[in-house]
């Protein structure tokens, strides 16, 4: 946590006014470097301090963005989608009898993990704290979402996030992705949500084909990788995070084994031995599993699947129109700027080693006169994203030839 000088109004303006990547955030939205529908149709939506709320805003360029952001001054502002006219026109749009004139077009598919869904299974934070500890649940989300969306869905320009407290977005801008109805979104995050059922239900892993004769169904091989990563990571879980050390925490990993002899062998034994670490206890319970059929083996890849799997906050996926924090926006609670991740070293992120407004603008001040965030700690993080861009340009140039030499060959 951080007080409130941290993200003070003061401090919040020399960070916009001297720091914020205006020009990056406007290449990577729009696409391209002449601004086009993609950015000036885009939705922004600003929370002053307040907690007063301004929506559809929409901006010519990087340079009216950044005008409106230092003159506001807000404490955080999100991104929406292109709609088919200009935000800020849209009670022009609506009153065409149509009614079909101010609708979102195209946006970026995106993700959100909240640290606080895992708070049933992690054992070192609660609520909105976070460690380096507890960070290994969203670096195993991120290696299992981030494979599962490049082989499955075939996408290539994944932007991974850190929001700024406890937990990371996504941004996928492919074309095919930008383009999605809400139909097709709900039906991507549909495919990929896997835990379900609330607090009540202790099962919360459905996913497998009908089973024959008590026997279980298969694991569809969508979820092979995501079940091997989980397994890799089990046992430093299970040492680091002791979900089974209580009993609560056993009593919850005994409901998710549906041979009663095994329950009741392993109850009788947990509760005259309290103190067993959770690694043992699943050793133990493998070891009363063993050469008893494949639906208790199946149980066993189910829980790690229920302890290890993304836990996707669906609703933020679903629909176009839903805004999402912009990247590098300072989190009002931690004053952490909101960086993004390389998903390749995602175990070796420290949430709480992601640079604050406060310290950037120490550096700043060090560097001397003229300086700005090339010459900060926030350089690494923005010239990330400008690498991320520069990858979706190429493929729109790609796509733009394709598109003049069919246009060409369908001339002759």
């Amino acid at each position: 946590m951080t007080d409130s000088t941290e993200t003070s109004p003061e401090v919040m303006l020399q960070f916009y006014r001297m720091l914020y990547p205006f020009k990056s955030i406007f290449t990577w939205l729009n696409q391209e470097h002449t601004p086009k529908d993609l950015f000036t149709h885009r939705e922004f939506a600003f929370t002053l301090q307040g907690d007063v709320y301004l929506r559809y805003n929409c901006f010519a360029n990087a340079d009216e963005l950044k005008k409106q952001v230092c003159a506001l001054n807000p404490t955080r502002f999100e991104i929406g989608p292109m709609y088919s006219s200009r935000p800020s026109e849209r009670k022009l749009a609506r009153s065409v009898k149509s009614g079909k004139l101010f609708t979102p077009l195209k946006r970026e598919l995106v993700f959100d993990i909240d640290m606080t869904d895992y708070d049933g299974v992690r054992t070192c934070c609660t609520s909105a704290e976070i460690c380096k500890r507890c960070w290994a649940f969203i670096a195993n989300a991120v290696r299992v979402l981030d494979a599962a969306l490049r082989t499955q869905f075939g996408y290539h320009h994944l932007l991974w996030v850190y929001s700024g407290r406890r937990g990371i977005h996504l941004w996928i801008s492919d074309d095919e992705a930008m383009g999605l109805t809400d139909e097709l979104r709900r039906a991507v995050v549909g495919a990929l949500t896997v835990i379900e059922g609330g607090k009540e239900m202790a099962k919360k892993v459905n996913v497998r084909g009908p089973g024959t004769k008590g026997q279980p169904g298969e694991l569809p091989p969508s979820l092979w990788h995501a079940r091997d990563e989980g397994s890799r990571m089990w046992y430093r879980l299970l040492d680091d995070q002791e979900c089974f050390l209580s009993e609560d925490g056993w009593r919850t990993l005994l409901k998710l084994v549906p041979d009663k002899k095994i329950v009741d062998t392993l109850e009788q034994r947990w509760e005259k031995q309290p103190g067993v670490k959770s690694s043992k206890k699943w050793d133990e319970l493998k070891a009363e599993v063993k050469d008893t059929g494949t639906r208790n083996f199946a149980a066993l890849e189910d829980i790690i699947l229920q302890y290890t799997y993304p836990r996707l906050d669906a609703e933020v996926s679903k629909h176009r129109n839903h805004l999402l924090k912009a990247p590098f926006c300072v989190h009002p609670k931690t004053g952490r700027v909101c960086v993004p991740v390389d998903p390749n070293r995602v175990d070796d992120f420290d949430p709480n080693a992601v640079p604050t407004v406060l310290r950037l603008l120490q550096e700043l001040d060090k560097a001397g006169e003229g300086a700005n965030w090339e010459h900060t700690s926030l350089k690494q993080y923005v010239d990330m994203l400008d690498r991320h861009t520069a990858s979706v340009l190429d493929d729109v140039r790609r796509r733009e030839r394709a598109k003049a030499v069919l246009q060409t060959d369908l001339t002759w």
